[in-house]
């Protein structure tokens, strides 16, 4: 029998955004630097291009922000287990919506004052739920 999963904690509620939001710097770091790169420098490659490799480099950062962060509890081999492991859909989805919301409101790879929090608020609630329900389903108890 399944596990009913209780979504009222506001302890794991707290966790998990606090979660969410290391994610969203790391995959921030690489996805908004690949983005900024390609606008600078003026390299006319396809949207969907620039997306790809923004996300790709997204998902390294965030890799490593993480491991590095779990290395405090934990050695290197179990820590970047860990950051793949527990929160590789999280930073899909979040670099899908941060993306998402840059390609529909600005048409392309576009980096500018405004856009940014959208693609940050975007980000951080896409996977919010996502990462509360993997922190109920590990048995974080509800303080």
């Amino acid at each position: 029998m399944k596990k009913k999963i209780e979504w009222t904690c506001r302890h794991t509620w707290k966790r998990s955004a606090y979660n969410t939001f290391w994610c969203l710097i790391g995959c921030s770091i690489g996805d908004f630097g690949t983005i900024l790169f390609f606008q600078l420098q003026n390299i006319l490659w396809p949207t969907l291009y620039i997306m790809i490799l923004a996300i790709i480099n997204g998902l390294i950062t965030s890799i490593i922000l993480e491991t590095f962060i779990l290395l405090k509890q934990m050695n290197f081999d179990q820590a970047l287990k860990t950051a793949l492991g527990m929160s590789f859909i999280s930073m899909i989805s979040m670099e899908i919506a941060m993306n998402t919301v840059d390609w529909w409101l600005t048409g392309g790879a576009n980096l500018n004052w405004w856009i940014i929090p959208l693609m940050l608020i975007a980000g951080f609630i896409t996977p919010w739920p996502y990462n509360y329900w993997r922190l109920k389903k590990f048995g974080l108890s509800c303080h």
